[in-house]
């Protein structure tokens, strides 16, 4: 089968933290490959892939951005791609990528016991390599025409969804799960969604489709993720969170040194911007004894821990989900019309530079890679850059 297989290089990923997403496309250690098709057995079943996202998480990979210190819990080469959704005896499934106790034939350790298998103690252990679909060495993710997975682990998705709402599944999961977490008892009178890229404007629709009325702020400096996150439900736009402190209300104060900081800012912040910058501003964003939720995946940042203890701030972070969570984004779906609008543009796999740069430059918010060389834009067209 074709898939996109990433084989890291630490020279490579070196220069890579260095530049940036200055870093040549052409340059990243990602390759279209013949693979063999994978085998079913041990549980798994062989689903063929329709449509595979490409998260921020992924970028952060491949230009340099992740926690090294992480590196246990994956494993590598790999066939990326965790935002999966398949085909599974003619149904269409979104597939759960996590390889928890369960699929490494161990016995559940306390969070699977607990149904929390985004938390599995064992995710390096086991009769599998450390990690989850997408970062994988022995199981290929997403970005190839199959996957394996336990029937378990596949959900189906409703008729009515269509492909490119029902392929944002995962992230949505993820999203919701972070919502409940950080908000488990009722919302906040308002809410900063600092991010205005897919995790972000997830969470804008999402807020609104579980109840909240208040006021929610988002921060968006592209004007494509202004008009979308207006539309999915935003209260209000800013450019940057200094003006939404500002215009929020809250107390400005100039430093010896460094940005300004603030008091009487939002009661909760949602930071899904995943930047040294954008947990700065969150920290600060918050008012005194506020909630920070964590949707950004930020990897080895500098930051100024003050604000945590001088405002005595709760954090939250979400990184996975349970079976439960993923299940229930699933089930939402039908209900979230609009997330389709997302999706700027799908590619083959043959694609993958123009698909990676569309991605890096934010000419769509979502880019998604399709298995067929056929494939054509779905939503919001974006155009491949020569």
């Amino acid at each position: 089968m074709k898939a996109l297989l990433y084989s890291p290089s630490i020279p490579r990923y070196l220069l890579a933290r260095a530049l940036s997403k200055r870093f040549p496309v052409s340059a990243l250690p990602l390759r279209l490959v013949d693979l063999p098709l994978p085998e079913e057995g041990d549980g798994f079943v062989r689903v063929r892939v329709r449509l595979s996202g490409v998260c921020g998480s992924d970028l952060a990979l491949l230009f340099g951005k992740n926690s090294p210190r992480l590196s246990p819990f994956f494993s590598f080469p790999a066939v990326l791609g965790h935002e999966i959704l398949g085909e599974y005896g003619g149904t269409r499934v979104a597939v759960n990528p996590l390889l928890a106790c369960a699929e490494r034939g161990l016995e559940p350790c306390t969070a699977c016991q607990r149904g929390e298998e985004g938390l599995c103690q064992n995710v390096a252990e086991g009769a599998l390599a450390p990690g989850m679909l997408g970062s994988h060495k022995e199981l290929p993710g997403g970005w190839g025409e199959y996957v394996l997975a336990r029937p378990e682990r596949l959900v189906e998705v409703p008729a009515a969804v269509p492909d490119a709402r029902a392929v944002l599944a995962e992230p949505l999961a993820v999203v919701l799960r972070g919502i409940r977490r950080a908000f488990p008892e009722r919302f906040p009178e308002a809410l900063l969604v600092i991010g205005a890229g897919t995790i972000g404007l997830l969470a804008v629709r999402l807020l609104r489709e579980l109840g909240f009325s208040g006021r929610l702020d988002v921060i968006a400096r592209h004007p494509l993720q202004a008009e979308l996150a207006r539309d999915l439900g935003a209260s209000a736009i800013f450019p940057s969170t200094e003006a939404a402190l500002e215009a929020f209300g809250a107390r400005r104060y100039r430093p010896l040194l460094g940005a300004p900081v603030f008091r009487g800012g939002y009661p909760a912040v949602i930071e899904a911007a995943g930047s040294a910058k954008s947990l700065d501003e969150a920290a600060w964003g918050a008012w005194e004894g506020g909630v920070v939720l964590l949707l950004g995946a930020a990897g080895e940042v500098h930051h100024d821990f003050s604000p945590h203890w001088f405002s005595e701030l709760t954090w939250v972070g979400s990184y996975t989900y349970s079976a439960q969570d993923f299940a229930d984004a699933v089930a939402l779906l039908p209900a979230l019309s609009g997330l389709e609008r997302l999706v700027g543009g799908t590619y083959p796999l043959s694609a993958w530079p123009a698909a990676i740069r569309t991605a890096v430059r934010r000419r769509a918010v979502k880019v998604v890679f399709a298995p067929a060389e056929e494939a054509v834009p779905v939503g919001r067209p974006a155009p491949v850059p020569a």
